[in-house]
């Protein structure tokens, strides 16, 4: 596929195109789920697919373990990605113990 011409667009033109894609690629997605449905329901496997399209089981909200002393409504619980405000303290060579709820609140 040749790409050049989108080298000479300029950057709303590049949007539209990428939202005409996007909407165009989803569009032509549900058309195949809907196919592939009405697929398996003729051969008697409609059953079988809805299985796989369960949601995830809840988990229960987990308490926040780290705090920003600098503004206490910033908070994290320890999973996931390390937020932005804990990052250059880390770097600037805090340790993660020193945001611990439990000590900042002596």
């Amino acid at each position: 596929m040749n790409t050049e011409h989108l080298n000479s667009l300029s950057l709303d033109e590049l949007w539209t195109l990428h939202q005409q894609v996007a909407a165009s690629l989803a569009q032509k997605l549900l058309l195949q789920k809907a196919q592939l449905e009405e697929r398996l329901v003729k051969i008697g496997l409609a059953d079988e697919a809805k299985r796989f399209d369960r949601k995830r089981r809840p988990y229960p909200p987990v308490r926040p373990k780290y705090c920003n002393p600098k503004n206490p409504a910033e908070t994290w619980s320890g999973r996931g990605r390390l937020p932005r405000w804990l990052r250059p303290q880390l770097r600037g060579g805090r340790k993660l113990d020193d945001f611990l709820i439990n000590r900042a609140s002596r």
